[in-house]
């Protein structure tokens, strides 16, 4: 990349959907009877990584526009993760509570993605085992089975992991009696996915708080949804701005 700095920056730009809000909703969606629409939707290969595991998974997935539609009616079969996806994103572990429900088990290599550090997947799994999972690992792939299913239960997080809250709420909402999350994280991005579960059917309160309660409902149909704007790239577009100099203008 070559950049001539020195000039001030002006224009209009409007702001695609978060990746993190995205990514969780695409999973959700396998949650769902029929089919949601996503709008917005930036085309990065995490999305690209997502649809692959939905159409493995029996979602047939289109592109309208910046609108992706999934259809979850046919979802289904051995839950089985495929592999190449599953390793190239972080975000492939959001897969572990939808494919419980929809196929009643899960089995998946250990989540690949950006590495960050030490980024252990702990909490997730504790919250599914007190919810009725079992979990086995032989070497690095995982499998997750709910033989009765997954029941609510009254849990407290060990620290406020957003993945952690966003996979107990997708597991809680499907799950037989009350979930409460204690101690859950309260990012944006918690709050979208609830509502867009809600508009699903959900029954959720506090989301967006460290307080969550879910009350599990028979199931959930799909709806249309405009997810929150990518608050990372507006920060550095304004950043730049603030640098450079110039007039930019941020819609959404």
């Amino acid at each position: 990349m070559l950049i001539q700095g020195g000039r001030r920056l002006s224009g209009t730009v409007r702001l695609p959907a978060a990746k993190n809000s995205v990514l969780p909703l695409l999973a959700a969606s396998l949650l769902c009877e029929g089919e949601s629409t996503l709008s917005q939707v930036p085309r990065l290969s995490d999305v690209e990584q997502s649809t692959a595991i939905l159409t493995a998974l029996g979602c047939r997935c289109q592109w309208r526009g910046r609108g992706l539609v999934v259809d979850a009616a046919g979802a289904g079969g051995s839950g089985a993760l495929p592999e190449g996806p599953a390793r190239a994103m972080r975000s492939s572990v959001f897969y572990l509570a939808p494919a419980l429900h929809r196929c009643g088990r899960v089995s998946m290599p250990m989540p690949g993605g950006c590495k960050l550090g030490p980024r252990p997947i702990d909490i997730h799994l504790d919250g599914l085992v007190k919810m009725g999972a079992k979990v086995q690992w032989q070497g690095e792939s995982l499998t997750v089975t709910a033989p009765q299913g997954l029941s609510g239960v009254d849990y407290s997080l060990r620290l406020p992991s957003v993945g952690a809250t966003e996979t107990l709420l997708m597991a809680a909402v499907l799950a037989k009696g009350e979930t409460v999350l204690r101690g859950a994280a309260a990012e944006p991005e918690i709050a979208d996915l609830a509502a867009f579960l809600s508009a699903c059917g959900a029954d959720i309160q506090g989301a967006g708080t460290p307080l969550v309660r879910i009350r599990g409902v028979q199931g959930l149909h799909g709806t249309f949804h405009t997810p929150i704007p990518d608050r990372i790239v507006a920060a550095t577009l304004a950043a730049a701005v603030a640098s450079a100099g110039g007039r930019v203008k941020l819609l959404g």
